[in-house]
Order: structure tokens, then sequence, then C-alpha cells
């Protein structure tokens, strides 16, 4: 084990790598660890991702190394008869996770400040949780952690429903919860779509989950038959 500074204050391209292969390795198993090319999908995907980037290869690649260097990645490089490297995330045994925190968590990285109600629903493709009240509990055991709190409960702003959860892991979680704050008082609750809207984002995300394993199985046929095809663009 690595032992990890108090505070990890990562950068926002790794809170995204972190945060989407958590989700992977829960959401598509058989795809996981990630190709560099599938990670770079995962980062960039429109839908289930607060805010929509568009990160290129490299960024991805160079973020990859400084999350090894803090010891919370590890590459996986070719066996034999494979071509591609791929990336895997030990976050959740650095931080001893267990299923539900690393689905909570894995929320929090990617789509920012949440409410229980959405954490409940936009985690149910990695852990299903039985009610709001299982998520609160959750929530709290990461909130008291004795080692280091890895999530804090914001006031509930003008404008918003219910409070909403950040994590900590992430730099300047202070200014995170400012800019949640103003969201909330500029635009109401993000918790107010409608069912159409919600069951629109997970069928797509369904479908871009689809294409990320069925990449990682292309990659795995023309490694089999060793050359005797090329790979797609």
């Amino acid at each position: 084990m690595v032992d990890l500074a108090d505070e990890l204050e990562l950068s926002d391209p790794q809170t995204r790598v972190l945060g989407a292969l958590l989700e992977k390795k829960a959401t598509t198993p058989d795809a996981y660890p990630l190709t560099l090319k599938a990670l770079v999908t995962a980062c960039n995907q429109s839908t289930s991702r607060d805010p929509v980037v568009d990160y290129d290869a490299n960024l991805v690649e160079t973020t990859c190394e400084a999350l090894k260097a803090k010891g919370l990645l590890r590459i996986v490089h070719p066996a034999a008869g494979e071509r591609a490297t791929k990336y895997r995330q030990i976050l959740d045994e650095q931080l001893h996770l267990d299923d539900a925190e690393a689905a909570v968590l894995a929320v929090l990285l990617l789509r920012g400040a949440q409410t229980a109600p959405e954490l409940r629903s936009r985690t149910e493709r990695m852990h299903a949780f039985g009610d709001v009240g299982s998520v609160e509990a959750t929530l709290g055991r990461l909130a008291v952690r004795s080692d280091r709190p890895l999530v804090r409960l914001l006031e509930r702003a003008p404008g918003q429903r219910e409070a909403r959860w950040i994590q900590l892991l992430q730099h300047d979680a202070d200014g995170r919860a400012e800019a949640s704050a103003s969201a909330g008082a500029g635009g109401g609750d993000r918790g107010s779509a409608s069912p159409r809207d919600a069951a629109g984002a997970a069928r797509i995300d369904d479908l871009e989950a689809r294409v990320v394993e069925l990449e990682s199985q292309v990659a795995r046929l023309v490694a089999a038959l060793d050359g005797l095809i090329d790979p797609p663009s």
C-alpha cells in the first residue's frame, strides 16, 4: 500500500478519470480495465457527466501517469497476445471502500454536488440501494471516517428543495460548495428532471457502456488474430 497524503487535492482531469474508472469497473466489468481509447470515451460521455468535457488521449494518458504517482491507479501492460495498455483505479483499495461507498463516490466525482435521492437514482447501475435512507447511511460513513472525511453535506441553498453532498478528494471544496449554492439559487433543483428525461438519459448511458464494451471485445479479437486484420480506426 502507498501512504496517501491527508489531502489528495485531485485536479479536474484526475477527478474525471478516477470517477470514470470507478463507474466502468461496476457497470462494464467485462471491458475493465479500460484501454486508453475506452477511457477517453468514458471521460467524454455526454450523459452522466457534469461538466461535459472533451479530453484528448494525451491529456488522459498524462493524467493516468499522475494518478499512478499518487498511488491511485495501476497501468496494466499488454500480456502475450495483447496489444493495448490498460488502466485500472485502485482508489477503492487505498481508501477501503465497499461497493456502496464506491458507487456514491463515483457519482460525486463524475457529476458534482448531488442530493441523496439523486444519488440513489444515479448509482442504480453500480449498486442497488434499497431506499434513500441507505444512501444517507453510506454518506454518513464517508463523512465521519477517522482517517479522512470523503464527503461533506452542504447547507440547503435558496431555491433548492434538498441539501446536497460534495466529495472532498478534488481541489477547492469550498469553491465547489459555493458554485453549487449559486446554481441552486439561480436555476432551481437539478433533481426536478421529468421521468421521461431520466429514462432517456439512462438509455443513452446503457448504449455508451455497450460501445465501450464492444470496443474492448474488438480489440481482443484483433489481438487473437495476431495481425491478420487491422484494428478499426
